[in-house]
Formats: C-alpha cells, structure tokens, sequence
C-alpha cells in the first residue's frame, strides 16, 4: 500500500511517498480502507519533533473515514463494506497517512448520513477533543457562559457548536475575518484578539484553552468562583497555573483525547441532526500531504486540512 512517512524530523519536505505491506487485523481489530483523513496539529508537531510517539520511520494521522476491508477475530459491530470513522488511539495508534490502516473496532462508528468521506475524515480527533473537553469534563449546561480560544480553528470551531447544541452561550476569540463563519456556527459573541482584551468580557462559567500560556494564565480572570478551565495546550506551566487557579477559586484541567466510541455516536448523533458541521479549508490528495503540512504550519487555517486517499 501506499503511505506517508518520515525517516527523520524536520519541515514538511521530511515526507515521502512509501510502499509499505498492508496491515492485518488482529483480534477486535478491523482494517479500513482510507478514503480521507483530517490533518491536525499534532501531525504538525510530531513532524517536527520527537515526543509523545518517539519512533522512526513513521507514519502520522489519526483521523480515519473509510470503508471496513476485513474484520478480525471476535469483532461483531462491523462488516465488510461498511463506511466507518472514528479517531486511531491516541498517540501511539497513528498511521492513518495511508491507503489502509487497523484499528480498534469500537473506535470507529458508521459514518454519518448526509456527509462525505471528507467532511467525516475532518472531525473526529478534533472534535473528540472538543466533546471531551466540554461534555465528559467541563459537563456544560444550559445557559452556561462559555469561552472558546482560537474559535475559528480545527479543534474551536467544532468546540463552538458543541457548547451551543448544550445550549451553552459561546464567545469565541479570533480574527475579525473569521468572524462572520462564527456566527454562522452559532457563537453569541466575538473578540478579536488582535484588537480587543478578551479579559473585559462578563465572567464565563468554562474557558476551553487551545492556545496555553499568557492566554490561558489570562483566561482565568475571566472565569467566575467555581468555574473551570479546560486545557488541550499541554506543557510545563499546567502545574504553575494549577496553583494561581486554586488561590481564585477556580479550577485548570488539562486534557489529552482519547478514543472513544461514546463520544463518536454523540458526535454523529450531532451531525446527522444538523447542529455539527465541520469546515473545511483545503483538501490535498495523499500525495501532496507536504502542502497540506505547508498550510498547517502557517497556523492559520480555518477548520480542517484534509487528506483524501481514495
């Protein structure tokens, strides 16, 4: 089969077109037929340095939206045929940068009705993320205040119409250009970090840090006594922020995705209503995921990046 990857770690030109043996499924396991993958920021750091997943050669890509080729011993909610997606065990169970790729059968769920491989390939990691954040951990409610950094990216803009399908009221920072597709989303109010001090804003019940740092140091200020910030920003200063947070009688949770079939049939349940749509700036064919990682490490993209591979 054909796949992407890397003998060492670098700029996007590290990556390359290989031919690997198609994996076979073990027991619980299915292997899918990749039609499209998401592109995330994760991919972009793994690239680039050593972490989490500490090996090489290596093929990156978590998202999966594709067609069920085989199903190994044990495995009753699949069949052959069916059209899946669902996010690989993250981080160590990456490899969706190729034509076929095995995984955990209650990680994936059927693809939802009314969109294509390569909206469905743009959510799950993102998403997941998003639904973890603010369903399983933050537990939003109704008419809850909530704050969504970095509202227009892959991860934020999805996190925007979860909180407003809980029915949450969601503020979103970005850029004023994207702000317009905000509202579209459902975002109650906008800020533009550019120009505006996001920290004058009335108190919010849950901040979901995508940012870290200065931001999510800033961010609790704005939170109200009891409240809680989620953060996927995961670094050294999550214990330091952990001790200003206790001292203002709120709460910093740093979160890391999981897979999670839950999660997934929420999230499909969503899509399938009309409350959760992904956007999607560009899609690249398997073969130029270089370009799609030149566009991702702009740090500018709207939405998703995708990989179509079939």
């Amino acid at each position: 089969m054909n796949a992407i990857s890397q003998d060492g770690y670098g700029g996007p030109e590290v990556l390359r077109l290989v031919q690997l043996e198609r994996p076979q499924p073990g027991p619980s396991e299915v292997l899918v037929r990749v039609h499209a993958t998401g592109m995330n920021p994760t991919d972009w750091k793994h690239r680039r340095f050593p972490g989490m997943v500490n090996q090489l050669p290596l093929v990156l890509g978590w998202d999966v939206s594709g067609t069920v080729e085989a199903v190994g011993l044990g495995v009753t909610i699949h069949q052959v045929g069916d059209e899946v997606f669902g996010m690989l065990p993250y981080p160590h169970g990456h490899g969706s940068f190729a034509e076929f790729v095995v995984a955990p059968a209650r990680a994936l769920v059927r693809k939802p009705t009314g969109i294509d491989h390569v909206q469905a390939g743009a959510v799950p990691l993102a998403a997941l993320t998003a639904w973890q954040a603010l369903v399983d951990t933050a537990d939003v409610q109704p008419g809850q205040r909530v704050l969504v950094h970095a509202a227009a990216g892959g991860v934020g803009h999805l996190a925007v119409q979860i909180a407003k399908a809980r029915g949450a009221v969601v503020i979103g920072t970005a850029s004023a250009p994207k702000h317009d597709l905000l509202r579209e989303l459902g975002a109650d109010e906008l800020i533009d970090y550019r120009t505006e001090d996001f920290t004058r804003i009335e108190p919010v019940d849950v901040v979901l840090d995508t940012v870290g740092g200065e931001v999510a140091e800033r961010s609790l200020r704005v939170l109200k006594r009891g409240g809680q910030l989620v953060s996927i920003a995961l670094s050294s200063w999550v214990a330091d922020l952990t001790e200003q947070a206790a001292g203002l009688g709120v709460r910093v949770t740093p979160l890391l995705v999981e897979a999670d079939q839950a999660g997934m049939l929420g999230i499909r349940d969503l899509i399938e209503s009309g409350r959760l749509r992904p956007v999607v700036e560009a899609v690249f064919p398997l073969t130029d995921a270089a370009k799609g990682h030149a566009l991702g490490d702009t740090g500018r993209v709207t939405g998703k990046v995708v990989l179509t591979v079939r």
